[in-house]
């Protein structure tokens, strides 16, 4: 790892640490448990929308997975993306079992069960995005570790009951992602995809807030929570799409032909490159 990235390394830790000396704690309230929608519609499932909602996971989660590994139809091109898309969606996966079986008996037991899966597929985009938008290598090493600090910001809020490390995992990407999407370059086509993904996940966080005055605006039909599961499964559909539909980025490209073209030229000029070593430093 290069100075730069060991100093932000430790400038990122410095933070975090200065962030939990200087703010209170956040306890899990038990009301988060109590749900507007609290009813058994059918075959007797407890909290039956809060529950059924969260299928659409299930079935995005697993059309993604398929695609990322059946004859590489995402055209994934580096195995950092192969590591990091197939933990996003298996994420996905986990978030239709772990949602469900929370909202089946809410508590704070089943809840580490909820938000587990969560932190899986948050964190994965956050490598992803290093991976395509700062560099190959760091965002390949970045996986692993970043898993690590999404799980252990869950065990520290079950043992201590403090909800900050996992509110710092929950919402630096919700900030972080939308600004590299806009401020740093591309490598791939359709990166507007991410926009509208970080969209509807704000979206689907302000029905999650506002669950009860939405039961009652929508007299008893659906609640806030139930449209916060379906608004949150469009963040993969959108992010399947934009693996379906995406090409590397033409001018991206057409950079990489100019050096060529450029270092090929000098080749002709001065001789022949005596190896790809000496070639591959003249492209760096």
């Amino acid at each position: 790892m290069s100075k730069r990235g060991v100093y932000g390394w430790v400038v990122a830790i410095l933070c975090f640490i200065i962030l939990m000396l200087v703010t209170p704690s956040i306890p899990q309230s038990e009301e988060y448990h109590n749900f507007a929608d609290q009813r058994d519609l059918f075959f007797g499932i407890p909290n039956t929308l809060n529950v059924v909602s969260n299928f659409p996971f299930l079935v995005i989660g697993v059309i993604g997975l398929i695609l990322c590994n059946y004859r590489n139809y995402f055209q994934l091109r580096l195995p950092g993306e192969v590591w990091g898309w197939n933990c996003f969606f298996v994420g996905v996966v986990a978030v239709a079992f772990g949602s469900g079986y929370y909202h089946l008996k809410p508590d704070d037991d089943r809840l580490v069960w909820d938000r587990l899966p969560m932190t899986i597929a948050f964190t994965s985009i956050v490598a992803i995005f290093i991976l395509e938008r700062i560099d190959e290598r760091k965002g390949t090493f970045s996986i692993i570790p970043l898993l690590l600090a999404g799980a252990i910001s869950i065990a520290y809020w079950r043992f201590f009951d403090d909800l900050r490390p996992y509110a710092v995992v929950q919402f630096v990407p919700c900030i972080a992602i939308p600004l590299m999407a806009i401020l740093l370059p591309p490598m791939y086509t359709h990166s507007m995809y991410w926009l509208w993904a970080a969209g509807f996940y704000l979206l689907a966080k302000v029905e999650e807030a506002e669950d009860k005055p939405i039961y009652k605006w929508t007299h008893h039909i659906v609640s806030g929570h139930t449209l916060k599961h379906l608004c949150a499964a469009m963040v993969p559909v959108f992010l399947t799409l934009m693996l379906a539909k995406r090409s590397i980025e033409t001018e991206s490209l057409e950079t990489s032909q100019m050096i060529v073209e450029h270092v090929m030229s000098r080749e002709d000029h001065f001789g022949p490159f005596q190896d790809d070593n000496h070639l591959r430093s003249h492209l760096i």
